[in-house]
């Protein structure tokens, strides 16, 4: 066994006794995989305890053939897991079913995000709906993924990727927390709403006009926009929103730098020379304009990088949020 396959092997048993360890993993549920290089993935095997994992548990699977070296037969979520790897960029996938995300989920068709660090680190986790034992339209999963690294199949558990499987097994505990916090508030309060997002959702304002993506016209109705909203006016003023943060399209020179002075911009500059520095790709773009993609989201879920701290930048959490949600407001053209 080569080096690096035995490496993730020991990975993915770490990860399953992990899972198994705090409730997650049960029975012979879930299934763990890992990109071991361009043409070939290691996945669990069916019908094994995932708290309980040996070296034979794990095969190596060619994503050409989606068929193992072994001959051992791979997990039965195999097609999902291969089509991920071949249309996103992950290296790690960790698909189980927690009883609390089940149980919620069964019952809701989305999450409550009572607390700051949901917002933050989850935002609006994608629900798909799922009807049989086995994912049997993994496309609808894979588009959801590209807006949220993680995606609840209602009835059926969750989904998450990542680079780093401490980072998919670290949002799959996030919802789980999230989730028994929704749970406990409802004890307390059988009528409890999510009302942390309230102010921001009255105080925006439609655009009916369209404008090519990252056009200096879509951008100047964002700044119109901003700068008439009460809502950030007022806590710009009270936080001191006095900051230059810069958005860039990634594999182009469109950039644009927004000149905050107590939380309205008072200049529009075309250069990334800023305190903070947002950049992503054209798609990931696409999905925070469009309003699938919540920005603080993408930066922690890796979708999008930010050049400056993310906890400073958290002060303002309030008005930016209010900015980003503003983003959604100006249609552009798809």
């Amino acid at each position: 066994m080569a080096d690096q396959e035995k490496t993730l092997k020991d990975e993915i048993i770490k990860v399953g006794q992990r899972l198994y360890n705090v409730g997650l993993a049960v029975a012979k549920s879930g299934n763990i995989s890992a990109r071991l290089d361009n043409d070939n993935i290691l996945i669990t095997a069916t019908g094994t305890f995932l708290g309980d994992l040996k070296y034979e548990d794990i095969v190596k699977v060619n994503l050409a053939t989606n068929k193992s070296e072994s001959g051992k037969n791979s997990s039965s979520e195999l097609p999902l897991h291969s089509l991920i790897y071949k249309n996103l960029s992950a290296k790690t996938i960790i698909h189980c079913h927690p009883s609390l995300i089940n149980g919620y989920f069964a019952v809701n068709s989305s999450l409550k995000t009572l607390t700051f660090e949901t917002k933050f680190y989850l935002g609006d986790v994608p629900v798909v709906e799922q009807d049989t034992p086995t994912v049997t339209k993994p496309e609808l999963v894979i588009n959801a993924l590209k807006s949220s690294n993680l995606v609840v199949l209602k009835n059926h558990g969750a989904v998450s990727i990542a680079d780093k499987f401490e980072d998919a097994l670290s949002l799959i505990e996030a919802l789980e927390e999230a989730v028994r916090t929704a749970a406990v508030a409802r004890l307390f309060n059988k009528e409890a709403l999510d009302d942390l997002d309230k102010p921001l959702k009255d105080n925006l304002t439609k655009n009916e006009a369209s404008y090519p993506m990252f056009s200096k016209e879509h951008i100047q109705a964002i700044v119109d926009l901003v700068n008439k909203d009460e809502l950030i006016a007022q806590k710009g003023k009270e936080l001191d929103l006095t900051v230059q943060l810069a958005i860039k399209l990634d594999g182009s020179s469109s950039v644009y730098k927004f000149n905050f002075e107590k939380g309205k911009i008072t200049k529009l500059e075309f250069d990334d020379n800023a305190s903070y520095v947002i950049s992503a790709p054209a798609d990931v773009w696409q999905q925070v304009f469009l309003g699938n993609l919540d920005s603080f989201v993408a930066v922690t879920q890796g979708k999008m990088k930010l050049k400056g701290q993310l906890g400073q930048l958290s002060k303002w959490y309030v008005p930016f949020t209010c900015l980003f949600s503003l983003f959604k407001q100006v249609k552009i053209t798809v």
